[in-house]
């Protein structure tokens, strides 16, 4: 599109007052230069649409037309920008996180969040730990809740709380004390490749295990517990996201000798992200909830 924002304003202003001198005045500009913008806009558009009538410009057929369809798109862009401009809680966040935290902590912490800002409109997409790090780096989310490693100078990493990795199995007769590399040859589930629960587990153990029978790895936490619950297997997953079914006598945990696998939890962002008000209350309010959360020992089917 040719005609610009500031043509427009210049157009209106002129209709209201038929004098470039007064326009020029009011607007801080030259009256060439309201002269100039005039007559761009007539080029334009291939026609005129002021008649200049003892020294006033009036609307011709063609500017009043013009008019009619220019003014009300004109006040609505400059009702948008007063509100945006005065309005800290109006907005739209791109939101990733890593399946664990997406499963089992940002569904509370969005709906949270917007029940105290019901203007302000959260989307979320989920990806392992490389995916969403990734996305920020794309700039196609704003900011992302991620577990494990994350490599990049150009992202910025938070930490904002501690996971703890424990291997289960559904059978309790194989929730035995035990070394882990005594568990090397049974058969494991684990997440996929870029997974930071999977990466976090295999680089702990990499100097205790030479090495660990995969023979089933799947992209979601909720899929690699509904087969265990089926098969004489293990896994090792976020103890978040396994504490009901732990409780319910479902899972069992195995008590591994000398085992004590933990990471971070971490919210990352670009370096070059613009941190308006609304993106930091938006930081602040979801650091404070999900270290609240963490912190809670109790079941999460029970966290309200």
């Amino acid at each position: 599109m040719r005609l610009t924002l500031r043509q427009m304003e210049i157009f209106l202003n002129v209709v209201a007052s038929g004098h470039l001198t007064n326009v020029a005045k009011d607007m801080n500009l030259s009256q060439s230069a309201i002269s100039m913008s005039i007559k761009e806009l007539e080029n334009i558009l291939g026609r005129p649409v002021f008649d200049r009538i003892n020294k006033k410009l009036v609307l011709n057929e063609v500017g009043r037309a013009f008019y009619k369809e220019i003014d009300p798109l004109f006040k609505k862009l400059s009702d948008i920008e007063y509100e945006f401009q005065n309005s800290e809680n109006k907005g739209m966040i791109r939101v990733g996180a890593s399946t664990t935290i997406v499963d089992y902590l940002m569904p509370s912490i969005i709906c949270s969040y917007m029940s105290s800002y019901p203007d302000v409109k959260i989307t979320l997409k989920e990806g392992n730990t490389k995916e969403i790090t990734t996305m920020i780096q794309n700039g196609e989310i704003d900011v992302g809740f991620v577990e494990g490693f994350v490599s990049g100078s150009e992202i910025i990493k938070e930490k904002i709380g501690i996971d703890e990795l424990i291997v289960v199995t559904s059978q309790e007769e194989l929730a035995k004390p035990c070394f882990i590399d005594e568990l090397a040859e049974k058969r494991w589930i684990l997440r996929e490749e870029g997974s930071g629960t999977r990466e976090v587990f295999l680089d702990y153990i990499k100097d205790k295990v030479d090495n660990l029978n995969i023979f089933f790895e799947l992209g979601h936490t909720e899929s690699i517990k509904s087969i265990l619950m089926n098969r004489e297997c293990f896994t090792c997953i976020s103890k978040i996201s396994v504490e009901d079914e732990i409780q319910e006598g479902k899972l069992h945990r195995v008590p591994v000798k000398n085992f004590e696998c933990k990471r971070d939890f971490l919210m990352i962002y670009h370096k070059d992200k613009y941190h308006s008000t609304l993106f930091e209350k938006f930081l602040f309010f979801s650091k404070k909830l999900m270290i609240q959360m963490l912190e809670d020992e109790r079941p999460l089917s029970l966290k309200k």
